[in-house]
């Protein structure tokens, strides 16, 4: 068993609140399993209450676990749930992560998936941390990771909506993370590269459709672009955010972590 009070690695976090964002599948449940692994209580965020409270009977200690439902396409609810759950507990580590948009060249794209995608992420994860700031604050203690996407350091072909907002998010985070470093909160980014969730299965599903080639070719070209010659797995995403919302990233803030198998070719 892994003791999580080593003093040399101090990644235990027994006493912390967390909410998850995007938590029923892919790398927000593991998120959400890795951190009550280490002894958070953890409340799950999505649109889906039958999905929630599937995905809370997954966690470690389910009876310590809460959810909270909200349709991220409509910031209000999101508002009046993060509100709700602040009201109940204090929160000391937020993790951001909404699904991406539809794929497409971006001089295609419509002005209202600007629109939506912007609200579904940026205004979101806005109202998600200024409503968990004052609880952080209070608590000497805060931790604000956003899960976006490599393309704020390398943009990505045929996804121009997506980077076009993770852009934005990527810069609102570095500024949080700017203004409330004073507070002890910091503020990161996780980029995720190819991983074995939906969002994954519905860009092989889409490349395949518009190119001919079977969804094993655009499998293997993805795995194939990675150093590491495989696509990743939600649960190497989710140990590095439960690193990134543990006190031994006390000092790490203002940064984007690639998890991606050295895929990014820019430093």
């Amino acid at each position: 068993m892994t003791d999580t009070n080593n003093p040399w690695m101090p990644v235990g976090l027994e006493g912390k609140h967390a909410v998850v964002c995007g938590a029923t599948q892919g790398i927000g449940l593991a998120a959400a399993q890795h951190m009550a692994g280490l002894g958070a209580r953890v409340t799950l965020m999505a649109r889906n209450a039958e999905r929630l409270e599937e995905a809370r009977r997954s966690l470690s200690q389910p009876e310590l676990h809460g959810t909270a439902q909200a349709d991220f396409s409509r910031p209000e609810e999101v508002k009046a749930a993060i509100e709700s759950v602040v009201s109940a507990q204090p929160v000391h580590i937020l993790v951001n992560n909404t699904g991406g948009p539809a794929g497409g060249p971006i001089v295609d794209a419509e002005v209202e998936a600007f629109m939506n995608t912007f609200q579904q992420h940026l205004v979101c994860n806005h109202l998600l941390a200024q409503a968990v700031l004052p609880g952080m604050k209070a608590a000497g203690y805060g931790r604000i990771i956003n899960v976006i996407s490599t393309s704020v350091k390398q943009p990505l072909n045929n996804l121009g909506v997506s980077n076009t907002i993770r852009g934005a998010v990527a810069n609102w985070a570095k500024t949080w993370a700017n203004e409330v470093g004073v507070h002890g909160i910091t503020v990161n980014n996780v980029l995720p590269g190819a991983t074995n969730t939906a969002r994954l299965e519905q860009i092989v599903s889409n490349k395949a459709s518009k190119t001919g080639a079977s969804t094993a070719e655009i499998r293997a070209q993805m795995a194939n672009a990675v150093p590491m010659k495989r696509t990743g797995e939600p649960e190497e995403v989710g140990r590095a955010i439960a690193f990134l919302a543990s006190p031994s990233a006390s000092y790490i803030s203002g940064i984007n972590l690639p998890v991606d198998g050295g895929r990014t070719s820019s430093l």
